[in-house]
Parts: C-alpha cells; structure tokens; sequence
C-alpha cells in the first residue's frame, strides 16, 4: 500500500499551492509572536514613588525631601515604597525648619504609601501595574501574570493536539485563533487585576493551541522537502516577525488597554484566510472522508496547472487503510531502565532550563539600559540569524557538540555582564542580546535532538514530556526577572550559571548524528560514561529519511 506522499507525488513539492500554504499558515503565526510576549508592556512597572498629597501643606523644601532614600545599584535613589511621615513634615514645615540643616531626615519615622503613588509616564502612559497598583505589597502580583499566561500555554498544549485529532486540523486551527483574538478583546474591558489575569490565562491556551495546530497542518500538507524550512525558516521566523512588531504597536500605543485593542486587528485580519487554507487531506483520510480528500488534492492540482490522475486511491488500498495496532506505551516507560531514566531525566532539564533563559531575556528586556522598546525590538530581531543558524549546524555537525557550543557561548556572554561597568550599558545589551542568541539556537534545535534520541514506540510521548517541561520552564521565568529588583546583574548571573551548566551536561548525551532513528529500547545510544555496547553495522547506516524535523515552541 502506497502512502500519502506517493499518492500526492504528482503535485509536486513546491507549485503555486504550496507557496500559499507556506505563507498564508506561516503568517496566522504572527499574532502569536506578539500575544506571547505582550507581558512585556503591559505588565511593565514604570518609576513610582509614594504620593504626597495637596493637602499635605508642606513647603516646597519639605515636599522635595518627602521620599527617603535607599542605596540600589551602588547610587542614592528615592524609595519607592516608603515616605516620611506627613504629620511630622507638616510640624516642621509650619515651624520653618530646613530639612538637612535644622532636621536631620535618617531619624525620622517612615510610612508607607498611604495615598497611592506616583508614575513615571517617560516610558508607559499606563500598564496594569499603574491600573491597579502592583506596586510594593503587591508587586508579587506582577510576576504571577505572567507565569499564569504561561500556566494557559501548558493546558494549551495538552488539549491542541486531541481536539484536532478529534475536530480537524482547520476548525481548531481557526476555534483557537477565535480564542486568542476574542479574550485578548475582552482584557481591554477588565475591572480587576483578578480578571484581567483569567482571560490572560485563556488567552496562553489559545495562543500555542493556534500554534501548534498551525505547524501540524502546515507538515501534513507539504511535501517532505519543504516541512524542515516550514517548521523552521517559516514557522519560527514569522514568530519572531510578530514579535518584532510588538514594540513597534507599543511605541506609538502607550496606554495597555488601547494596545490590546491594536493587538486584536491582526488576529481579525486572519478570517479570510479560512477560504484559501483547506482541511488537513490526511486528517481526512483517517477519519474515512476519502471524497473530501480527493476534492482538496484536486483543487491543489489544478492550482499548480497539473492534469489530475484519474484514480487518485485505489479502491483496494482504501479497503486495506486500517489504523495499525500499536503496542499500549506508558510514561514510566521512558523510566524503565537506568539508561533510557538519565536520558529522559536530563532532557527534562535541558528544556526547561533553557525555557527558562529564553523566556526570562526576553521578558526582562525593559530592565536593560536604554531605550525599551528598542530593547524588545533587537531581542526579537536576534532570533532570526539564530534560527538560520540552528538549521545550517543541524544539517552537517554532531547535535550534542553543536547545542552545548550554543549554550556554553550564550551563558558565558551572560556571565560576562557582571564585570561591565554600569556605565557601559551599550556592551551590556550586545551581550544580553548574544545571549539570546545563543539560548535561542540551543532552544530551536531540542525538537530535533530529542526525537532522533528516543525509538518510534516513545517519541511522541518523549517530546511531549519534555516539551512539557520547557512549558514549567516559562512559568518559573518571569521570577527570574523579578530577581532584578534586588540586584541589577543576579537574573544574568543565575541565567549564565544554569546554561553553562546545562551545557556541561548536554555533553553525556549520546550523539544521534548520523545513525538510524531507534526502532526499540535497545538500539537507543548509551549515555556518554557508560560501558558502550558493540555496535552492528545497521546502526551504523546512515538514512536520508532518519531526518526528523526541527521546530521550536
């Protein structure tokens, strides 16, 4: 029995149907690279400082020396969640006392920031942070946001995969751009932080579902030649085009409820495309809507100009298209000897903690010297020559050598900020942004490494897992960030330690270049210290269609 790549073999690989395919589901990813990182603005925590009222009547001396100071970074700056105490203030005020010269400020009692605060508008008109003061006793609400869109991005991963092996591939596709789109609409009207957190978390679990249904359609309908550069140069690198254009909305929209409103137009834009992009033909096939299929592969056909077979499936291979029994797998299976329970163990951490690098330097982009928004922009700009280079290594070098060379460089760059003088802020973001850099080739190419690792009987099941485990990753990223708030340079610190480390143990694996994608548990490569079993000469052969493709969630 033929399969479905022979059966469509004479549309060819690359005719005007499979450009718009290419382009038109490469670009429904666009709106997820700016729904991904949208945090970035609108949970951003500009300058505040504790309000002091009108009636305070107090002189402009004491109004000026209202705020005590603390030491951030080496330098005085105002406190931001403590003020002296307004009564003492106004009896000194009314009495003409000089503050510094008559008073002397370190001994005076302090308060909190009973009236509110005060907010920088140089980079933010307003966040939520502005909205609803997660500022000081509540700034912990900040990070949580965040980490909770991340939380609807795990249970998005879970159910994507199972509603359109249930549903299709096309109504879920478009169901979760709904999704995405919709709650996104709906934030602009939240009254509470509460709210606004809830519809953040529905809005994850549409954003990778529109993803991850997107990268699946896209491989089922192209050709083999054409997947790899789809789920990498196509898929990752729209990714980032939207992500490149969350600063540029950011920039001219200021106020966050008007800039979730401008970051729905584009998901709106996408509803047209449900009259060029077709169902998936081989989801078809499996659910025996064999006529359905053949309509879709003969509009393709006529698109590319190429005269249609009159038979497309055979009547007796229809009949012989039976799902294949596969034996019942468990995910203690991936435990179940010594070997196989290392390699899984470290490929959990070797996701999530570059998940983590990856996520915590993009959301800390705001925390950089400089310009944000310019920030934000390089940092997205950045991923593009490193999802180009993640492929041009994955095709001609050792995966293990190649991924720990990323990462030991990205988290040495990130080592190095530490030493650059505070002054030199320029050299601090060329290398925060090398080390995304870095994390963000090491990050495109674990798809690929981990599937050519694990035998067919496993593989989904092992990618999920630690896919799984890049989603943990994501959440505990933005208390990396938070870290900040202490110190300037401990989130780089931490980062750096936990790449090169990562680095260090990425060098156990066993190498997968080059050999036979494993079949069972025991053709799976050892780990590197083990006693090496005697290789056969079939392990050895090298299989053009061993390659797995390469993507990054």
């Amino acid at each position: 029995m033929r399969d479905y790549d022979e059966v469509t073999a004479f549309l060819g690989e690359w005719g005007p149907f499979q450009r718009l395919i290419f382009f038109l589901l490469s670009a429904s990813i666009i709106p997820n690279g700016f729904n991904g990182m949208s945090a970035v603005f609108l949970v951003g925590t500009p300058e505040h400082r504790c309000r002091v009222p009108d009636s305070a009547n107090l002189s402009s001396a004491w109004r000026n020396h209202s705020i005590p100071l603390r030491l951030q970074d080496g330098r005085e700056v105002p406190h931001n969640c403590r003020r002296y105490r307004l009564a003492t203030l106004a009896n000194f005020s009314a009495l003409g006392l000089v503050p510094g010269r008559d008073v002397n400020l370190t001994q005076l009692e302090q308060e909190s920031c009973l009236d509110g605060w005060e907010f920088s508008q140089d980079v933010y008109l307003s966040t939520i942070v502005t909205e609803w003061n997660l500022v000081c006793e509540d700034d912990w609400k900040t990070p949580l946001t965040t980490s909770l869109f991340f939380v609807g991005v795990l249970f998005g991963s879970f159910v994507s995969g199972q509603l359109s092996d249930r549903f299709g591939r096309k109504c879920i596709l478009f169901t979760t751009m709904a999704v995405q789109t919709g709650f996104s609409f709906l934030q602009i009207f939240s009254t509470s932080w509460e709210m606004f957190t809830v519809l953040f978390l529905i809005v994850g679990m549409g954003q990778i579902s529109n993803y991850v249904v997107a990268f699946i359609l896209g491989t089922e309908i192209l050709g083999k030649s054409v997947r790899i550069i789809f789920s990498t140069l196509g898929v990752c690198t729209f990714f980032a085009v939207g992500y490149m254009l969350l600063p540029l909305f950011a920039y001219f929209i200021r106020d966050w409820r008007m800039l979730l409103l401008a970051l729905t137009v584009p998901g709106v834009l996408c509803v047209p495309l449900w009259w060029f992009i077709p169902e998936s033909p081989r989801w078809l096939i499996s659910q025996g809507r064999f006529k359905e299929a053949e309509d879709i592969i003969k509009k393709a056909a006529e698109m590319n100009s190429i005269t249609t077979p009159e038979m497309i499936f055979d009547p007796v291979e229809l009949q012989e298209l039976k799902p294949l029994k596969q034996q019942k797998v468990f995910i203690l299976d991936l435990f179940s000897t010594r070997n196989i329970a290392i390699i899984t163990i470290m490929s959990l951490l070797l996701w999530m903690l570059t998940s983590v690098g990856y996520f915590a330097l993009s959301l800390n982009t705001p925390n950089l010297h400089g310009d944000a928004y310019l920030n934000c922009f390089l940092s997205a700009l950045i991923e593009i020559p490193a999802y180009i280079t993640a492929w041009l290594l994955l095709r001609t070098l050792p995966r293990r050598y190649i991924i720990a060379g990323v990462l030991f460089m990205g988290g040495g760059v990130l080592l190095l900020i530490q030493v650059v003088p505070a002054d030199y802020y320029v050299l601090s973001i060329g290398l925060a942004m090398l080390g995304k850099y870095g994390i963000t080739s090491a990050f495109s190419m674990l798809y690929v490494f981990t599937a050519e690792l694990y035998p067919t009987l496993v593989r989904n099941m092992a990618v999920g897992i630690t896919s799984m485990a890049s989603r943990v990753g994501s959440i505990v990223a933005p208390y990396f960030v938070y870290l900040g708030a202490y110190n300037r340079i401990l989130p780089y610190i931490v980062m750096g330690s936990l790449t090169v480390l990562i680095g260090i143990i990425t060098l156990f694996f066993p190498e997968s270049f080059g050999t036979t994608l494993p079949e069972t548990f025991e053709q799976m490569q050892k780990v590197k210290g083990f006693r090496s079993r005697k290789k056969t000469s079939e392990s050895m052969e090298t299989e053009e269609n061993s390659k797995v493709q390469i993507t990054a969630f």
